[in-house]
């Protein structure tokens, strides 16, 4: 239901669960209007939506109606309302950081706890608590803010003498759920109670209770060694550790598994532990171990057998049976088979597993050759597959793990990651660094991808995720800078732009420009970036030699103001890791000229006084509370007196006697004046302290003020939203009358238009028989267009080659026709010279007349040069036929190159014949010229130079 605060007009809802119709809407003048409607769909159309918020607004209300009128009628609503809670499966519905799902859950962990409350609303709500327990973040909230076992304790105490009822192991399965990896403080309400009830329960043969009472007392005993103590002080826990022992033979191996769990808390450092964790035990202890992690019965018993397993690695002695069991190898080795598997939560506990196996210094050895040799050492084609066609290469699994998304479990990504920090530690430290390099490349760039800033803003929750899967991904490339191969492997995937980003994003994302008055020595998200950008500091200077630009960004890094928050709080920390890097980090930037030291210094004494003021506030604030809590935590028990009544009993016996003491020194009348005014000082004092004490309280008291003051003005505002709200539906209540008043008009006239609608139908069904027949015809016609035009695009693209081709051939033919322009000029030369050889010939006739046959001859033979000269010019002229018939047979274009680059050297081989025969002419001529001369000397008896230098 949802109120109005109008006094003349109130609109209240009631909503079935089943129908999810609205059974009553408003009241107007008191008189009540009663509307049934066919469903939500018809609000939702105007705006109208049942959303988280409207929900949980209405079970709150429906919780404080019930708790001050419990009437069958209120727990009815109130039931309908949680199940329309628990319909919305949203994941986080109930954030603890918010009022109205914090005010929520209170409330029905209250009713809940309430001998009152009725059985079946009571089971309704452990049903929801139930299944928001399966969120890890509200499971923790459940036991950490609301106390939630000691409320489900006291259900199962009022339940005690009626055990077989369903709510007693629907509350056990909760509190089984809650307490797993949770310390349980003995001094919580009715523990004690269900110590007992579980301890009963599992000592009754053949009850349905044993297992789950079994687990839940394995997870109050892990740890706790004030449970374990009370359970050693019980006049039956002889008989209860035969029970326990007898549960060994079970037949189911999740009961096995409690009673080991329970037997290691109880008796691991005891007579009775000794004998059953024995040398000559040990081993089968181990042999079952690991047959029920990998042959569990599923993810919970998988989950317990490892948590068994962790616990008695931290014993030495057991540590060492376990590194000296002849199985192990095998063991370990199908304890990492189970990493090919796709459970998240299986395959976290067993990755929680390897880590722990780390610890050990032998075991990590084994455990480092098991992962890397199976995976390296073989060829990947050799690797077989298993029975379920898997490869068993557990360094796969690993960088499949440490690769899930942001929005995927974070314990298997940061789990894988420190598994493989673990594993490269001891791979330095054995000198395997080159037998790891293939798997390194494999997995270099799912490390790069996690230091990749995410694009868009992040919620809190998912960037304390972000820092923390960073800071282990630096933490493993570090390990990887140890060993020098693998560290110049880094350095090749590596950049300072991907560092430097995310070093950028760390400052802008994670508040760290705080200010002196402010340090963020509380914000989470602050610690984890001042983490995650002194490691990346630390790995920027290993590798800044050996990476570009990474020493300029390194040095420009560290003298950024806002480097300063982070090295205080590294500096102030206790943490001996950040200590460490935070020096080095200071030791390379205390020498640069623009390192804020002042500004650190500030700060880390900013750092300092901050801790000292929450140091001495501290005791002040809880004592404190510790009144109100005291009369807070257990409303329904009577236990032992609590701090606040035992300060007050003591406050009172002080008062009573310096009462006592002022009759007693009245009564002596002979008293000197000074040791009255001692006890004067004393009572001056006494009641100084008291002021003191009283003004602690006064502002304890003013801080509560401050604080009802503030949830005050919450529930004023809450009060104005719910009006707002329920004056919103009023109005839309308005609308959808009116509206529902315009659509009968519209109906009556669309009853009309329907029939005359009926009469075009048919018309238009014979129009849409045309109209099928002309698009039958058009979707011929476009499938024919679509053809043509795949053939238009064919031949475009044949035109498009042809034209290449054609200019080609242009070029080819412009180029024979330079060619053929030099062979006339040769040619022209060539008829020049032999012009210039006839006049000289006719020279020769003229002065050599005794030789005139012979000139002749040769006049016979220069006849014959010309006629080649016009063979020549016939093959000219053939060669420009040959160009136009290759201008029309662009096919034929490589052939008649061919030939013509074998007639053209043809030409040049004659024309070379040609030089030489005129050569050997000229030579011919010289000595006809010279035996003329002679002749002529021998016949006159004088020489005629004139005739011989013309002869020459």
């Amino acid at each position: 239901p949802v109120y109005s605060g109008s006094p003349r007009f109130a609109v209240e809802f009631t909503f079935c669960s089943k129908s999810r119709r609205v059974l009553r809407i408003g009241k107007f003048n008191g008189c009540l209007m009663t509307i049934t409607t066919p469903g939500l769909s018809g609000l939702c159309g105007q705006g109208f939506r049942m959303d988280a918020t409207t929900c949980l607004k209405s079970l709150l209300l429906g919780i404080n109606q019930y708790k001050n009128n419990n009437s069958a009628t209120n727990a009815a609503q109130l039931q309908r309302q949680i199940d329309d809670v628990s319909g919305l499966k949203c994941a986080r519905l109930f954030c603890p950081n918010q009022v109205l799902p914090s005010e929520c859950v209170g409330g029905l962990v209250e009713l809940a706890g309430d001998p009152n409350t009725s059985p079946t609303l009571r089971g309704k709500i452990v049903s929801l608590l139930s299944q928001l327990a399966s969120n890890e973040e509200t499971r923790e909230a459940l036991h950490s803010s609301y106390d939630l076992t000691s409320a489900l304790a006291s259900i199962i105490h009022c339940n005690s003498t009626t055990p077989s009822e369903p709510i007693v192991l629907q509350c056990i399965q909760v509190l089984q759920r809650v307490t797993y990896n949770t310390r349980i403080f003995h001094s919580t309400a009715y523990i004690d109670e269900l110590i007992a009830f579980l301890m009963h329960h599992i000592q009754s043969p053949n009850d349905d209770l044993t297992m789950p009472c079994l687990g839940l007392l394995a997870n109050l005993c892990r740890y706790n060694l004030a449970i374990q103590a009370h359970i050693k002080s019980t006049s039956q826990v002889k008989a209860f550790y035969r029970t326990l022992i007898s549960y060994l033979a079970h037949n189911s191996l999740t009961v096995v598994v409690f009673a080991l769990s329970l037997l290691t808390s109880l008796t691991l450092n005891e007579e009775v532990g000794e004998k059953l964790f024995h040398a000559k035990n040990i081993h089968q202890t181990f042999q079952l171990i690991f047959n029920i992690i990998v042959n569990g019965d599923g993810t919970l018993t998988r989950k317990y057998a490892v948590d068994l397993l962790v616990d008695l690695l931290k014993n030495p002695k057991i540590a060492d049976y376990l590194s000296r069991y002849e199985h192990f190898s095998l063991c370990l080795t199908q304890v990492l088979g189970l990493l090919q598997g796709k459970d998240p939560d299986s395959a976290a506990k067993v990755l929680e597993l390897l880590v722990s196996l780390c610890s050990v210094s032998s075991l990590r050895r084994i455990l480092c050759q098991a992962v890397f040799r199976s995976s390296v050492a073989q060829p990947r084609s050799c690797v077989k597959k298993d029975s379920r066609g898997r490869t068993p290469e557990p360094g796969l699994a690993l960088i499949h793990w440490a690769s899930l998304p942001l929005q995927g479990p974070d314990s298997c990504c940061l789990q894988a990651l420190q598994l493989l920090s673990e594993l490269f530690e001891e791979v330095m430290d054995s000198s395997l660094g080159a037998s790891v390099q293939p798997f390194t490349d494999l997995l270099l760039p799912v490390l790069l991808d996690l230091l990749q800033p995410p694009e868009l803003p992040l919620e809190e929750q998912l960037a304390r995720r972000n820092c923390a899967r960073a800071a282990c991904a630096i933490d493993v490339l570090l390990a990887l800078c140890g060993e020098e191969a693998l560290k110049l492997q880094v350095s090749r995937r590596l950049t300072a732009r991907l560092c430097v980003s995310q070093v950028e994003y760390l400052f802008s994302s994670s508040r760290m420009d705080v200010g002196f008055d402010c340090p963020m020595a509380e914000s989470d998200l602050s610690q984890a970036g001042a983490t995650v950008v002194l490691k990346m500091l630390d790995l920027m200077s290993r590798v800044k030699q050996v990476v570009p630009d990474m020493e300029t960004s390194f040095y420009r890094i560290l003298q950024d103001q806002r480097l300063v928050t982070p090295l205080s709080v590294a500096l102030t920390s206790d943490r001996r890791e950040q200590v460490q890097t935070a020096l080095r980090i200071l030791f390379e930037a205390a020498p640069l000229p623009d390192f804020p030291a002042i500004v650190l210094g500030e700060s880390i004494a900013a750092n300092n006084s901050y801790r000292l003021r929450e140091a001495e506030f501290t005791p002040r604030r809880m004592s404190v509370q510790d009144p109100a809590l005291a009369t807070l935590s257990r409303p329904c028990a009577a236990r032992t007196p609590s701090v606040g009544s035992a300060t007050q009993h003591s406050i009172h016996s002080l008062i009573e006697r310096l009462q006592t003491g002022m009759e007693m020194k009245e009564e002596i009348k002979d008293v000197r004046i000074s040791e009255i005014m001692d006890v004067y000082e004393q009572k001056i004092s006494a009641l100084a302290s008291k002021e003191g004490r009283l003004q602690d309280l006064l502002e304890a008291k003013a801080l509560a003020l401050a604080q009802a003051d503030r949830l005050i003005a919450q529930y004023r505002c809450q009060r104005a939203q719910a009006e707002a709200e329920a004056r919103k539906l009023a109005t839309l209540l308005k609308d959808a009358e009116r509206r529902k008043e315009e659509l009968s008009g519209e109906l009556s006239s669309q009853t009309l238009e329907a029939e005359r609608a009926q009469a075009d139908i048919q018309q238009l069904l014979q129009h849409n028989g045309r109209l099928q027949a002309v698009a039958e015809e058009h979707q011929a016609l476009s499938a024919s267009y679509n053809d043509v035009v795949l053939k238009f695009g064919e031949c475009e693209k044949m035109l498009r080659d042809l034209q290449t081709a054609h200019s080609s051939l242009n070029k080819q033919a412009e180029a024979m026709k330079k060619q053929n322009d030099t062979l006339k000029l040769q040619q022209e030369k060539m008829l020049s010279q032999l012009a210039g050889k006839e006049e000289k010939i006719q020279a020769l006739s003229q002065n050599l007349e005794d030789r005139e046959n012979k000139i002749s001859g040769l006049e016979q033979r220069i006849q014959s040069l010309e006629e080649k000269a016009e063979l020549r010019e016939k093959q000219s002229e053939d060669m420009e036929e040959t160009i136009d018939i290759l201008r029309k047979e662009l096919n034929k274009t490589e052939l008649a190159r061919k030939e013509l680059s074998i007639k053209a050297s043809s030409l040049e081989l004659q024309k070379s014949q040609l030089e030489t025969r005129l050569e050997k002419r000229e030579e011919e001529l010289n000595k006809h010229s010279h035996m003329i001369a002679m002749i002529h000397s021998l016949s006159s008896g004088k020489l005629k130079t004139d005739s011989v230098n013309l002869s020459l």
